[in-house]
Order: structure tokens, then C-alpha cells, then sequence
């Protein structure tokens, strides 16, 4: 365990959190995706109040039964001061409730930049607090430092851009350096040696596309989470997981978004649909 600077207080480690929520809930991590669209599927408008009971009805709906809930970022930023309240709101409602948070923002800058976006969301004291970001890590890994190094302090995690589901992806990250690793490769590799030694997981995570395919080119083994998009609307299936990832599956933290939430507004309807996703994935992963 780490230490909070502030208290001394020990912290349990983003990935010991997530290991435990994983094997007691299943490791679903279900998207909170408010666009227009769905939105008005839903019945609600486009506009703060529409944001809001979206929002609530997910959270109340799904936060006794899922791993991780995966907010947005974008969808409550384009409301400006008012979505964010309304984002502050919802993670600390989901966090209250049980359910571990990771802040959708992909976020990646450098120096006093980045440690500002870190400290927006992985430290304790920010309203935004959640228990893991993702983050783009294209101005170079070294340019996350400073959310590594507040990650570690505060128990929470990142999950690092590596192999993305989005077919535009593929130009930089399977990229390949002078050294014939590819980009994507290498950001696997920081990611294996910030998680050295952790256990049961350590807390820097990956995003990898369930599209994907074969990786088996890849060591996907980086002792830590693997954040995948694409189960669901996308086209990816439950039955996918272990031929993409292999021997990392258990692993796996699936993301569904479009279709659990595409069941809305009735609680039930989002239940029943996230406890199927769960129990496939559940199967998929314990083969």
C-alpha cells in the first residue's frame, strides 16, 4: 500500500481495488455516454436537466451490480460549467454507491500541463476525483510522469492509450520505431515495467480494442488492466475476448456503452441488460 502525503493514511492500490470489484462483480465496466442521440432515445433533451436524470437513472440503476463505470468526459464538457457539476455529481454518486470510476478524458499533455489535468482528476481532493484516467501518451510515455507519479501517491490508476479499436489508430500506433517495435509495443512495455512486482494487479492499465483481432504479436501480459472498447455496438462479442487477448484475458475490464445503455430509461431494462453482458463476459473469461 501507499500513503496519502497529506495523512499518512494507507491507500489499497487502484489495481488491488479492481481485482476485487472484478471477482466479485464481474469485470463489466459500463460506459456513461449522454450524447444527443441518446439522449433523445431516452425521451430527454439535449440540455443540463436531460444530463442530469440520464446520468442518475445509469447510477442508481447499475451501481449495485457493476465493476466500473466509465464516464465521458466530452458528453458533460460540452454543457460547460453546468455539465461538469453534473459530472462532479455523478462520479461521486457512483464512487459512494461502491462502484470504482474511471474518467473517460484522455488526457496527455506535458509538464505543469499534464500534472494540472492529473490533479483535475487523481487527486483526493478535486471534485472530479475518480479512480483512474485514461491517458494519451503520443507526446512520448515520459510526458505522463507527473500522473504516474500522482497515480501512485494516491492509489488511483491510468489506462494508456496502446491499441485502440478506432481504424485510424493503426497509423501511429502500429507504427514502427528504429529498434522494429512498434509504438503500440513500447507503450506495453512501460506499462509491464510500471506494474513490476504488483500484486494481485498492478494499477497502470492499457486501452485495447476488442476488435482487434489476433494480437498475438503483442505481449498484452503487463500485469495490469486492459481497458477494452468494441463488446456490443461495435461488433466485438463476449465469445471474442480470449482469442484477442490471449493469456492476459482474466485481465480484461470490457467496456459496453451503446449496448447496455441503449435499454434506458427503465432501470430494469438497464439491468437486465448489463447483468447479460456480465454473465457472457463472466463465462468468456473463466475458460
Amino acid at each position: 500500500m501507499t500513503e496519502t502525503p497529506e495523512t499518512g493514511t494507507p491507500v489499497t492500490p487502484f489495481g488491488t481495488r479492481l481485482r476485487a470489484a472484478m471477482d466479485a462483480r464481474g469485470p463489466l465496466c459500463v460506459g456513461i455516454d449522454p450524447h444527443a442521440a441518446l439522449l433523445s432515445s431516452w425521451g430527454l433533451g439535449d440540455d443540463i436537466a436531460g444530463l442530469e436524470k440520464f446520468s442518475r437513472t445509469v447510477v442508481e440503476a447499475l451501481a449495485d451490480s457493476v465493476a466500473v463505470f466509465k464516464p465521458q468526459a466530452a458528453f458533460f464538457e460540452r454543457f460547460g460549467s453546468k455539465g461538469i457539476a453534473v459530472l462532479e455529481r455523478t462520479v461521486a454518486d457512483a464512487r459512494a454507491a461502491g462502484t470504482l470510476v474511471v474518467m473517460d478524458a484522455k488526457r496527455g499533455d506535458i509538464g505543469s500541463t499534464m500534472a494540472a489535468y492529473a490533479q483535475t482528476f487523481l487527486e483526493p481532493s478535486s471534485p472530479l476525483f475518480s479512480d483512474a484516467l485514461t491517458v494519451s501518451p503520443y507526446l512520448g510515455y515520459g510526458s505522463l510522469e507527473p500522473a504516474v507519479e500522482l497515480a501512485r501517491r494516491s492509489g488511483t490508476g491510468l489506462f494508456v492509450l496502446a491499441l485502440t479499436s478506432n481504424p485510424e489508430g493503426a497509423e501511429v500506433q502500429r507504427a514502427v520505431r528504429e529498434d522494429g517495435r512498434t509504438i503500440g509495443a513500447t507503450m506495453l512495455g512501460h506499462l509491464a515495467a510500471e506494474n513490476a512486482g504488483a500484486s494481485p494487479m498492478g494499477s497502470f492499465g492499457a486501452v485495447v480494442g476488442a476488435t482487434l483481432g489476433d494480437l498475438s504479436s503483442f505481449d498484452l501480459d503487463i500485469n495490469g488492466p486492459l481497458l477494452a472498447p468494441g463488446i456490443g455496438a461495435q461488433g466485438a462479442t463476449a465469445a471474442d475476448l480470449p482469442a484477442v487477448f490471449g493469456a492476459a484475458v482474466r485481465n480484461v475490464v470490457p467496456n459496453v456503452s451503446r449496448g447496455v445503455l441503449k435499454h434506458g430509461p427503465d432501470a430494469s431494462a438497464l439491468r437486465g441488460s448489463a447483468t447479460r453482458f456480465a454473465d457472457e463476459i463472466r463465462a468468456a473469461v473463466s475458460v
